[in-house]
């Protein structure tokens, strides 16, 4: 019997799906930029592998058409799919992909928008869609004959049997519960049964103005088997500073499954971006990591530079480009959350 594997970001891709932006209240008052943000996404993504593009409508498509044009994306490298979403955060309504000796299976769990909003119903149809359009064979996670409810935000993998959460958004049961009466226990063995995982790292809470609430892909993140970048607030009046510093204590000392320990880069967080009175979820660890080029959310910040220094030097292997975010990140959530890659078989 093939052992299962849930492979990491940075293994090599099929392709990349992102759903072009349509739905106006995810950035309001700023939505008019948004697709030549995605233009600059779809352009990298591209020079690497295929961009999967989910559409509204022919219309859709043809305004999708004109702006990746305009910057000048490579037609060959993207496809097109009209399938209606609710929004377009494709990281989290999109299949779990695992290798199962060599075959790549979709692994299909419940979406229900965070726990939080009402509107949702087609984005929980994403999952099954990609997995027919890829002609993946399909697994639906199910717990006791419920249909466990996960997003890939909340969860982070080296590929060798390790994966990174937090306590915060999975054990949750007050606020956006997803599992009611989920224990640590009955996670570990749908990750075991499901993904391969046999070594889960928890951490606590995620960070201020996470709408998620506490995805673990804008605190902390692997760039190796053996390595994690940890967000890392230096100002002690800071809202982030204490539970920043409790996880990162959380870390310290950890051996992986292969025994050794893991090394823990500080990457730096960017001054609070505050739009409308209103906290947003900005963060340079919401990186995306494609075949060509790590991508990283920019926000007019000082620590630009830092971090985008940091992860060159982590990832020499890619280019690290950085991306205009601070109109992205009204949406609350950045370039990680919109893009799903599909491993190569």
């Amino acid at each position: 019997m093939s052992k299962i594997r849930f492979p990491a970001e940075w293994e090599p891709h099929e392709a990349t799906w992102l759903g072009f932006p349509h739905n106006t209240s995810d950035w309001p008052g700023k939505f008019p930029p948004i697709k030549w943000v995605y233009g600059e996404i779809i352009k990298f993504i591209t020079r690497g592998e295929k961009a999967c593009i989910l559409v509204q409508s022919k219309e859709h498509q043809t305004k999708a058409e004109n702006v990746l044009d305009a910057v000048g994306v490579d037609f060959y490298k993207v496809e097109f799919f009209i399938k209606n979403t609710n929004r377009g955060w494709l990281r989290d309504i999109s299949p779990v992909y695992v290798k199962k000796g060599n075959e790549l299976v979709s692994v299909d769990f419940k979406f229900n928008a965070w726990a939080k909003y009402n509107y949702y119903k087609l984005d929980d149809k994403i999952s099954s869609f990609i997995s027919a359009i890829s002609k993946l064979k399909k697994i639906e996670a199910k717990w006791n004959e419920k249909q466990i409810v996960l997003e890939g935000g909340s969860i982070d993998t080296n590929g060798n049997g390790t994966l990174l959460t937090t306590e915060e958004c999975l054990l949750d049961q007050k606020t956006q519960v997803r599992n009611p009466d989920f224990t640590k226990k009955d996670y570990e063995e749908v990750f075991k049964k499901y993904l391969g995982i046999t070594n889960i790292i928890w951490l606590n809470k995620g960070i201020v103005g996470d709408d998620t609430h506490g995805h673990v892909d804008d605190l902390c993140r692997f760039v190796n088997k053996e390595t994690v970048v940890l967000v890392e607030e230096k100002n002690p009046e800071e809202l982030n500073y204490r539970l920043l510093k409790e996880n990162k204590e959380r870390l310290e000392g950890l051996t992986l499954l292969n025994g050794s320990k893991l090394n823990i880069v500080d990457l730096p967080m960017p001054s609070p971006v505050i739009f409308k009175g209103q906290r947003l979820p900005a963060s340079y660890a919401n990186f995306y990591i494609s075949n060509y080029a790590v991508l990283v959310p920019t926000f007019n910040d000082p620590n630009d530079r830092n971090a985008l220094g940091i992860l060159s030097e982590l990832f020499p292997d890619r280019k690290v480009i950085g991306i205009h975010s601070v109109d992205l990140v009204w949406g609350l959530g950045t370039i990680h959350c919109l893009t799903k890659e599909q491993p190569t078989v």
